[in-house]
């Protein structure tokens, strides 16, 4: 037998290769009875270096292998937001001394019997993180047949996605509108296809409960969707306009600002606009919309952090973990 890698003790236990890595350098998180086991292993199979300083790093081919999988249909045009995310994530885990491999999710794989990823079926990593909402009946199909750590990145769902972190997109989007109502403005509209995903929705009702506390209602004309059938983002306009628009994302109130120019209006003076998540999108000039960014890098290092957890016990690192952003104001809301 070859040398005799921390992965081929890991196989012997049936643990991870982290897991095996904590206890043969004596670190923390793994029980008594469990690291006697491994080290016991380790001597069966001849384990030459597992006594060698903490110090010492493993081997690249030691350190933990996370799959990353994004729907194709955010990978549009207009949608780098994620890909940005994925940066960020790939970023943080090779700090963590892990491996990141990315794939997509096709259009339409979420039928009847949807194909795993073929990261999974050629068992290349040992853990998942899915970033932004799929196809509920891929996620039963995951979940029936797959048992590694599994941790969802801006999306949320109760019953099947519920190993998550994502945005305050509830209250991110209350404050934005909260700051329109302090500024006098009470004609506000939303713009956001809020069945699309579900952190359009709750940045609905985050908008949604601001105004309802200031006891206005909303008119249906200035409650406008924001996507198409593919996804993409495209909107028309009412003749009759509010005095501002709460957008779901810079995008939108990107595209916003330019139909209001073709309009000759000018914003703020003729109309305010907020947006959220605080991206500006390539190709797109800097409109200095005021806005709510998201903090994304605490989000992929709180779901690196949960998908670590579950390596060293699969019954930990689990719930849903909300990370807070912050207003960032620009020049894009008039001045009482």
């Amino acid at each position: 037998m070859g040398k005799v890698r921390l992965a081929d003790i890991a196989d012997r236990v049936g643990v991870s290769t982290v897991t095996v890595h904590n206890a043969l350098t004596g670190q923390k998180g793994v029980s008594d009875a469990l690291r006697e086991r491994i080290r016991e292993a380790a001597e069966e199979l001849g384990y030459e270096n597992h006594k060698k300083p903490k110090a010492v790093k493993e081997r690249p081919e030691d350190f933990q292998k996370i799959g990353v999988l994004i729907a194709e249909r955010y990978l549009g045009n207009h949608t780098t937001y994620y890909w940005k995310l994925y940066q960020e994530l790939a970023l943080a885990a090779t700090e963590k001394q892990c491996y990141t491999t990315v794939e997509t999710l096709k259009n339409g794989d979420g039928g009847r019997n949807p194909e795993l990823p073929q990261m999974v079926l050629q068992n290349k990593v040992e853990g998942l993180i899915i970033i932004g909402e799929i196809d509920r009946q891929y996620i039963r199909r995951l979940r029936e047949t797959v048992s590694m750590p599994v941790v969802f990145l801006d999306f949320y769902d109760r019953d099947l996605a519920w190993d998550a972190v994502i945005a305050d997109n509830f209250y991110g989007m209350y404050q934005m509108t909260e700051l329109l109502l302090e500024k006098g403005i009470r004609d506000i509209g939303f713009i956001g296809s809020i069945y699309a995903t579900s952190s359009i929705m709750d940045r609905y009702c985050g908008f949604m409960k601001a105004m309802t506390q200031h006891r206005i209602n909303v008119h249906p004309e200035w409650l406008i969707e924001d996507r198409n059938e593919h996804g993409l983002v495209e909107f028309e306009l009412p003749r009759r306009l509010p005095e501002a628009f709460v957008c779901n994302c810079d995008l939108t109130a990107g595209m916003l600002v330019s139909k209001l120019n073709a309009r000759g209006l000018k914003v703020p003076d003729d109309l305010s606009v907020v947006g959220f998540d605080n991206f500006l999108y390539p190709g797109y000039a800097d409109m200095r919309i005021t806005t709510y960014e998201v903090n994304t890098k605490a989000m992929v290092r709180v779901a690196i952090k949960k998908l670590m957890k579950q390596f060293k016990n699969p019954n930990s690192g689990r719930g849903l973990e909300i990370v807070s952003g912050h207003v960032v104001m620009k020049n894009s809301v008039r001045r009482k």
